[in-house]
């Protein structure tokens, strides 16, 4: 019972400080946004947000597992944390747009590390049979992030300004990377060891993560339709104001109240699978979570008011939690952190070209056909992928694979 305690006593830390971190980011997000509009009065500057993290990952995700996988992974996300807070605080200084933007990318480059980083030592420090567990509890630190982040940079602007807000928000980031330090080293480093970040030893790492891919094409295969699913999503959610306000009719306020609705959707389904964790099975949680995300993205694109748009909100919210936690459980549980960061990258490189692509794809669609249909046609490729990974997951021989 002892060990117990001190065990979920560790976790809880990490948990505190990547949930501290997400908080930080919510914050970060919602002040620079309001600095480049009042700066530019441009939609297509704050639009341009949007971009800049998938370009970001399309440039560093080549090497960023290379570098993570030889050295502590607590380190580069301490490291991450305290770049992210030197950055943030720079950018009330900034003395035009090139500089901003300039910045962004800089911070965009150490989020791309701590993805990566992040999913390895998780996998590391929790064990299999906490791994499910933890990640509901995750996902529940990440919704109330959700809320509680632009809650709490909307009444520090108010207060203050966006500028103070920035700095108060880089502390945030000194706070995690603080928490961290208090975790132990679970990985002895020879510094002696450690290859150099070469062409040659990226271009080796990728045959091995290309190797690893084909020996387990399986589980490729489930991410890749996890991945696919996400991008319509995404894409949908990047045409989420116009569909709303143009097409559907909200207010500012109605659409502000339903961005409140699904935050809280997500919140109570988090808190639901952190208690009850223990009774629902791994490929019951992905199932689940993808089946009716995806319903909820179907009835957003057949929505006709306010009420219809809410109910697909707060069922993609509230089921959305189930298949992060799902799919990131069977993630840690498959892929072996000897190669995770590595292979981690390559997944969100691949993501991060199919992101950018997808946006442009929609955005162009929306201009020759009506938005309405270009959602329809986006939900509804969605449902195909949602049936396809479905099937994939609850396949009889594949069982091993989602074990406990």
């Amino acid at each position: 019972m002892g060990n117990k305690h001190k065990e979920w006593k560790k976790l809880s830390i990490l948990l505190s400080s990547i949930g501290i971190a997400g908080i930080g980011d919510f914050i970060y997000l919602v002040a620079i946004n309001i600095i480049v509009y009042q700066l530019t009065g441009s939609a297509a500057a704050v639009a341009g947000l949007w971009i800049i993290g998938p370009l970001t990952n399309i440039l560093t995700k080549f090497w960023t597992g290379s570098f993570i996988d030889y050295r502590s992974k607590r380190k580069v996300m301490m490291i991450t944390y305290v770049v992210r807070a030197v950055f943030i605080f720079l950018i009330p200084f900034a003395p035009n747009m090139i500089v901003i933007y300039s910045l962004l990318v800089c911070l965009s480059i150490a989020k791309s590390f701590f993805g990566p980083a992040s999913m390895t030592y998780v996998a590391m420090v929790v064990e299999q049979p906490r791994r499910k567990r933890f990640n509901a509890i995750r996902s529940f630190t990440t919704s109330g992030a959700f809320i509680v982040g632009p809650a709490i940079a909307g009444s520090l602007i108010l207060l203050t300004s966006v500028e103070i807000t920035l700095w108060m928000n880089a502390g945030l980031f000194i706070a995690a990377a603080l928490l961290l330090s208090i975790l132990p080293e679970t990985e002895l480093i020879k510094e002696d060891a450690v290859p150099k970040l070469t062409w040659q030893q990226v271009k080796s790492d990728f045959s091995v993560v290309i190797a690893f891919l084909k020996e387990n094409n399986y589980i490729a295969a489930v991410y890749m339709a996890f991945i696919a699913a996400m991008l319509f999503s995404y894409a949908m959610d990047a045409q989420e104001v116009v569909f709303t306000q143009q097409v559907i009719g909200l207010s500012e306020l109605e659409y502000s109240l339903l961005i409140s609705i699904t935050g809280v959707g997500s919140v109570v389904g988090a808190l639901l699978l952190s208690v009850f964790s223990h009774l629902f099975s791994l490929r019951f949680m992905i199932v689940i979570g993808i089946t009716m995300t995806t319903v909820g993205y179907v009835i957003y694109a057949f929505s006709w008011s306010f009420m219809s748009i809410v109910t697909g909100f707060v069922i993609l919210g509230f089921f959305n939690v189930f298949l992060n936690a799902g799919i990131t459980t069977f993630y840690q549980n498959n892929v072996p952190t000897t190669v995770m960061g590595r292979v981690t990258s390559i997944f969100q490189l691949v993501q991060s070209l199919l992101q950018v692509l997808f946006i442009l794809a929609v955005g162009i669609t929306a201009d020759i056909i009506p938005l309405r249909l270009t959602i329809i046609a986006a939900s509804l490729a969605m449902l195909v992928v949602s049936m396809i990974l479905s099937a994939a997951v609850f396949f009889p021989s594949k069982k091993k694979f989602y074990k406990e």
